[in-house]
């Protein structure tokens, strides 16, 4: 599939078709996660992959509310393989503490954005956008503060490891689920988010 298409087909999908994902198709998805900028080639970036039936039930016990019932929920949990990237901010800070850096109070008010969120952020794309050039359908989305202590208990996640959302991959599903924002929100046009030469009201 050409870049431009994948691109403009990546949609976050609700709902799957009841079929594993190839374990090669999986395997490319987080090979090219692995390939996302990183600053400072911290690569602080890790993948929790859950693709067996009892760890991605155990993933929905842990970080969604006992006696969830809702079209979002029942769609999400279809999803037969679930990827949660985790960053370490400590990583970074380390990192940048090193000589070519000199960051040595390892201060985080030195980082304009917190990179160790970027980063993670930019190896869920590539995530999702392998999903698509597969033919898959995938969705991103958080996990609710108060459920971050279950998950990490659930998987023996370290507490130094921050989960950034996750993301679920299946085949899509031949009724869609619930509906996103895209359904209710216009997309803006190009020529309202760039400013050229400064900005433009």
């Amino acid at each position: 599939m050409e870049f431009r298409d994948v691109v403009r087909r990546r949609r976050m999908v609700r709902r799957y078709a009841d079929r594993p994902v190839d374990p090669d198709v999986l395997d490319r998805a987080l090979d090219h996660a692995s390939r996302a900028p990183s600053a400072g080639f911290t690569q602080g970036l890790e993948l929790l992959v859950l693709d067996e039936p009892g760890d991605v039930a155990r993933f929905w016990e842990a970080t969604a509310d006992a006696g969830a019932d809702n079209a979002w929920i029942s769609g999400m949990r279809t999803a037969p393989a679930v990827v949660v990237p985790l960053t370490s901010r400590e990583a970074y800070l380390d990192r940048y503490a090193e000589p070519d850096k000199g960051w040595t109070d390892r201060d985080p008010g030195r980082w304009p954005v917190p990179y160790w969120y970027v980063d993670a952020g930019m190896a869920a794309l590539l995530v999702l956008q392998t999903a698509v050039d597969e033919g898959l359908g995938a969705c991103f989305f958080g996990i609710p503060p108060e459920r971050v202590a279950p998950f990490r208990e659930a998987f023996g996640v370290p507490d130094d490891r921050l989960p950034v959302g996750a993301v679920t991959l299946g085949h899509r599903a031949d009724t869609p689920g619930a509906a996103g924002s895209p359904s209710r929100r216009r997309r803006r046009p190009v020529a309202e988010l760039v400013h050229r030469g400064r900005w433009q009201a």
